[in-house]
């Protein structure tokens, strides 16, 4: 038995579905008939997450006649498409099968992720069977399709164990259609699973895992084709759409092609690009503002934006005040040259004394503090706004994810923006990827005097941050993404009365991230919809 399989690593945009079937038509296209089965990601035709858009019923009634659209216009090869499909009331995550102009079954997703930014059973209902696929080939011979979607391979904390109900049954290789959004700290456990699957059942696996930004998400793509031997034969591209043809049945190599070739760095920074580049792209937008402040985490900023954008789309805004240093302007300068951005200076001195003489009724015999210090942030935002404002750009937010755990920002200030791409970023992860962008560039793209300096806010005289980020910034990491204990974390050396300050501070600043603009996930545990924690809270722990 011979087969020719195509896997689609395309970027479907949710909602869109015109623009969704006009992806899936290209790809039909320009594979013509030659291939016998060809294969889509998890909800490519709906997109994904498409959160509580699937409960306006209209938008499920355009997906069916999408749905029917394609498969009208769909021969001889076998066609299998994300979707959702309606029965009974309920909702079913599906891949629908297709052949000569109809679909002629459905296979439903059995596993449900409810954890981190999943919440599927919110939508769905799970799959009444789990049973193979038969395709019948040109030549009349029987091609049995393990198909199974997303969650079903990530059976570990499940009773149900999708691939050996389907092994035990008798496959002739599996077929899993995905969207996994890319996270740094998971890297390489598709490929260990999927090898594990594979080995196990002595079958084939074909892995096609869809790509491209959704909000706060990013799908990294690299779809798999693994050997009966859980070799990795062919990877898709990273963070990129990719087209892979296979036939059946595969060749066994001796080596595995390694899924993953780049550094830690390297992945992050491509994931970061594609997320600002498809928020903007499929929002509508082209342009961005950047607020230069000198510092790492803007100039990191500015970086990736241009890189994602282009330079002439990026605009970068130095604002100093009396306590600016001098050598911060001429970083965000220099920074600014080396990009080829558009820079403009705005000073905010005149405006900061104008706000303090208006407010001084209110603050006369107040001892001067953290409202003055924070009137040049909230400043700051509002010409950032103004300007991305008329401009019709978006502002970058250019927050860490340290500063946002410990809630070392200003509200309406440096948190003010569309989208923040570094709000996932621990401190530490900052410098390494400056750094990293360095080395890749040969050259002080980032120049060397903003890695040296102590970072500051600069919001009065001789200002440094507060904490030793070589410190602060893994145990944060610990507390969030880790939930390490106490004793845990005291018994690997750190100071106990440290701890109790950085979860105190972290309580006290969820009302602040509640309101800070979309952070881009790059780790197992972003602030926001993966992270659902209460602002009136007096647990600390």
């Amino acid at each position: 038995m011979t087969a020719k399989f195509a896997l689609a690593q395309i970027n479907p945009t949710v909602g869109d579905l015109p623009g969704n079937l006009a992806l899936h038509r290209e790809v039909l296209t320009r594979l013509g008939d030659p291939v016998d089965v060809i294969i889509f990601p998890e909800c490519s035709l709906p997109g994904y997450p498409a959160e509580d858009l699937l409960l306006e019923p209209a938008f499920i009634a355009d997906l069916e006649r999408a749905l029917a659209s394609l498969a009208a216009e769909i021969g001889d090869p076998w066609v299998i498409v994300g979707t959702v499909r309606s029965e009974g009331g309920r909702l079913f995550n599906s891949a629908a099968v297709i052949h000569q102009g109809k679909v002629v079954t459905y296979r439903d997703k059995s596993l449900l992720p409810t954890y981190d930014i999943f919440d599927e059973l919110r939508y769905f209902t799970p799959a009444a069977r789990v049973e193979p696929v038969v395709l019948e080939l040109p030549s009349g011979e029987a091609l049995r399709l393990g198909l199974h979607i997303c969650e079903d391979l990530w059976d570990a904390d499940y009773p149900l164990k999708v691939c050996d109900l389907l092994g035990e049954q008798g496959v002739d290789l599996f077929v899993n259609i995905s969207a996994s959004p890319f996270t740094i700290d998971r890297a390489g456990e598709r490929e260990e699973l999927a090898g594990a699957i594979a080995r196990s059942w002595e079958r084939p696996y074909l892995y096609c895992n869809l790509v491209g930004g959704q909000d706060e998400l990013v799908f990294d793509g690299r779809s798999l084709v693994l050997d009966a031997a859980g070799q990795v034969q062919q990877v898709g591209t990273a963070f990129d759409s990719d087209l892979l043809t296979v036939e059946f049945p595969l060749k066994q190599g001796a080596a595995s092609v390694p899924a993953l070739s780049s550094t830690r760095e390297a992945q992050l920074q491509a994931a970061i690009v594609l997320g600002i580049r498809d928020y903007f792209r499929k929002t509508g937008h082209r342009q961005a503002v950047v607020g230069l402040s000198g510092g790492v985490d803007s100039s990191v900023v500015a970086v990736l934006a241009a890189r994602a954008l282009g330079p002439k789309n990026v605009m970068g805004i130095a604002m100093p005040s009396t306590y600016s240093a001098e050598a911060s302007e001429a970083d965000a300068r220099q920074l600014a040259a080396n990009l080829g951005l558009q820079m403009e200076l705005l000073p905010i001195e005149p405006l900061r004394q104008t706000m303090l003489s208006t407010l001084d009724p209110l603050f006369k015999d107040t001892e001067t503090g953290l409202a003055e210090e924070n009137l040049q942030a909230r400043l700051r935002g509002t010409l950032l706004m103004a300007v991305a404002n008329k401009a019709g750009a978006l502002l970058l937010s250019t927050g860490n994810k340290t500063e946002l755990a410990l809630g070392y920002a200003t509200l309406y200030g440096d948190m003010a923006g569309a989208l923040a791409p570094i709000g996932d970023l621990p401190k530490s992860d900052i410098y390494r990827l400056a750094r990293f962008i360095n080395e890749e560039a040969q050259t002080d793209l980032i120049p060397r005097n903003v890695l040296d300096r102590p970072p500051s806010a600069e919001l009065r005289p001789d200002q440094v941050d507060p904490f030793d980020y070589e410190v602060v910034s893994p145990l944060v990491d610990e507390l969030v993404l880790n939930g390490a204990t106490d004793a845990d974390l005291q018994a690997r050396g750190y100071d106990a009365a440290l701890i109790r300050e950085l979860r105190q501070l972290l309580v006290r600043a969820e009302y602040k991230r509640r309101q800070a603009a979309l952070c881009i996930r790059v780790t197992g545990k972003a602030f926001g919809v993966g992270r659902r924690y209460p602002i009136v809270n007096r647990y600390v722990g």
